[in-house]
């Protein structure tokens, strides 16, 4: 980083070209993570894995989060996708949430340095929280609300979140960018990580026949390590353990070359979760910090 903020962000971001293969961690903060903490976690996601963003997942609602986050994120030379959080419980509290996280954009100087994008989500289609024409012109009214700060605006969706809701093409219409969930595990077809090629290319065609060219990630993108009441399989040969979980992350790797080649600049994969004490079973590290199996895949290729 500069040691003085830049007068604008204008080429601050490298090519999204560059942006394929193993990009970093989604990150769970519904704990509220103080600085210290931001500060340690993000140094190793850095310097222990080669990481470049950060996508953030859940919401901290504790005033000034946000800029610890961007804090954290200058000090470690990380970028962040920033997250409007719907949530489960049918509130309208994400309209807080996007409120804050505007604000905070526009008030923090180092905040459009780091944040590369904004989404809203996670799985808001999927979980029939607004229609598609209200999601659509969210995005849009973000769009300009944040064109001055250059950050550009995504939906965190499923492929079947875009299917199964009539008018969803709208949505991928508005969006700057393509943030996907790639969650094979819950396929019909699911059995083992390394037999999961098959499925990513099924959602990844989707995206491809329906993003008209833009810039794609997975970013909620994994393979679970236990079963949980709300991590449960759809096909009775899917198997959840460390090895599988493992071997999917190692099955993305493999195809670096692949993900490179894809429309609109490659595409750039996250691995989910940072820690199982932030969502069980799908950490890199088990809840009580110990890496559950070496992790070290490709950021080029």
């Amino acid at each position: 980083m500069p040691q003085f903020l830049p007068a604008t962000n204008n080429n601050w971001w490298c090519d999204p070209k560059t942006e394929y293969a193993f990009v970093g961690f989604s990150y769970e903060v519904t704990a509220c993570q103080s600085l210290k903490q931001l500060q340690r976690e993000f140094f190793d996601i850095r310097n222990h894995f080669n990481s470049r963003y950060v996508r953030l997942y859940g919401a901290c609602d504790r005033e000034g989060f946000y800029d610890d986050i961007v804090e954290a994120a200058w000090d470690n030379k990380l970028g962040v996708h920033a997250l409007v959080w719907f949530g489960f419980d049918g509130s309208d509290i994400w309209m807080t949430r996007r409120d804050t996280l505007f604000a905070a954009l526009h008030a923090n100087p180092k905040a459009k340095f780091i944040t590369r994008g904004v989404q809203f989500g996670s799985e808001p289609l999927f979980d029939n929280v607004l229609p598609p024409d209200q999601l659509a012109a969210q995005v849009v009214a973000a769009k300009k609300n944040l064109s001055s700060l250059n950050i550009p605006v995504t939906v965190s969706e499923l492929a079947y979140g875009y299917q199964e809701r009539g008018g969803a093409q709208n949505v991928l219409d508005a969006l700057d960018f393509i943030n996907i969930h790639m969650l094979p595990f819950f396929s019909q077809e699911a059995s083992t990580g390394n037999k999961a090629w098959p499925l990513v290319q099924t959602d990844l065609n989707w995206f491809i026949a329906h993003g008209k060219g833009k810039k794609m990630y997975f970013d909620e993108n994994g393979w679970p390590s236990v079963t949980s009441p709300s991590v449960q399989p759809n096909s009775p040969d899917a198997v959840a353990n460390i090895p599988n979980e493992h071997a999917y992350y190692t099955l993305l790797d493999q195809h670096c070359e692949d993900l490179k080649e894809v429309v609109g600049g490659g595409i750039g994969w996250f691995a989910h979760i940072y820690s199982d004490d932030q969502e069980p079973g799908y950490g890199i590290y088990d809840d009580a910090g110990k890496l559950k199996f070496p992790f070290a895949p490709r950021t080029s290729c």
